[in-house]
């Protein structure tokens, strides 16, 4: 007979479950601290004047209403850059969703292998540096704004595209596996459903979460994109916040932290989307189940 182990004492378990709180909180707080820091310094340096030391929300006046002449700042490249991220993020998006969905989830349901094939190719881009990547992309953008489309920055989707694509692969697969694609599409095919609206009527509902996750996680990846968009000689978001940081340091900063809390407002978003719609998938179940 297996020896059992008696139970620990009450208190002796109240004690572990305290010190297990207080490790928990000491290390949140440590995360917490560490990532505060730098952005209360952000804060800091767009209110102080770093020179003489004055106190003022000015930099943050201009931003919120447009007029950057009293501090010596153009701001309409900075809305130009604004605009044109924002159109990349949304066309990055929908291109992402067409090219990786039904490519997943036919690959998912057809051939493991092929699938395999996807991840290793869609995750290449995570080994091979941003400058890199430009090298390889100059000249194909060259020939494409000369003979086939402009010098528009709208067409950095093509390569923002293959840049969200380790993030989004990686989204996308974990929702392909948390449920069961090959029953579902064969119980609806059974029943006399076409592919397309097997696709479209019974996978789609079921992957609303993960293609959630993987836009949100495009729209941050586009947002704060440089490199290429520098190298490729365009202007979004990021360049504009370096040009216009050479005549003041305290808006591109102000706007650069207003970005990151765009950024995290997207990750709250998710979180709460995400939860709502477990929620109400729950709440169907037990309708159907009662």
């Amino acid at each position: 007979m297996q020896d059992v182990k008696p139970e620990q004492p009450v208190q002796l378990r109240a004690i572990r479950i305290r010190r297990q709180r207080i490790v928990k909180t000491l290390v949140l707080g440590a995360v917490a601290i560490f990532l505060a820091t730098p952005l209360l310094a952000m804060l800091l340096f767009t209110v102080r004047q770093p020179l003489s030391g004055v106190w003022g929300i000015e930099p943050w006046k201009a931003i919120f209403t447009g007029d950057g002449s009293s501090l010596g700042a153009d701001m309409s490249a900075l809305w130009k850059g604004l605009g044109v991220s924002l159109a990349l993020s949304a066309v990055t998006v929908v291109l992402m969703l067409l090219l990786l969905v039904p490519t997943m989830v036919m690959a998912h349901i057809r051939n493991k292998r092929l699938e395999r094939a996807i991840e290793w190719v869609s995750t290449l881009p995570l080994t091979i540096p941003a400058i890199v990547l430009v090298v390889g992309l100059g000249p194909m953008y060259r020939w494409m704004s000369i003979n086939l489309l402009s010098t528009n920055p709208i067409w950095l989707c093509f390569a923002y595209v293959i840049l969200v694509l380790p993030f989004a692969f990686r989204a996308l697969a974990v929702g392909l596996r948390s449920i069961d694609v090959n029953t579902l599409s064969e119980a609806a095919r059974s029943l006399g459903a076409s592919w397309p609206k097997v696709f479209f009527k019974v996978l789609i509902p079921n992957l609303w979460q993960s293609m959630l996750s993987a836009s949100f996680i495009s729209v941050a990846v586009v947002l704060g994109e440089y490199t290429v968009a520098s190298l490729l000689g365009r202007t979004n978001l990021q360049v504009a916040l370096f040009q216009l940081g050479q005549s003041n340091a305290q808006i591109s900063t102000a706007m650069s932290l207003l970005a990151l809390v765009f950024a995290t407002v997207l990750v709250i978003a998710l979180d709460v989307i995400a939860e709502h719609m477990r929620r109400r998938q729950e709440k169907g179940q037990n309708d159907v189940i009662g």
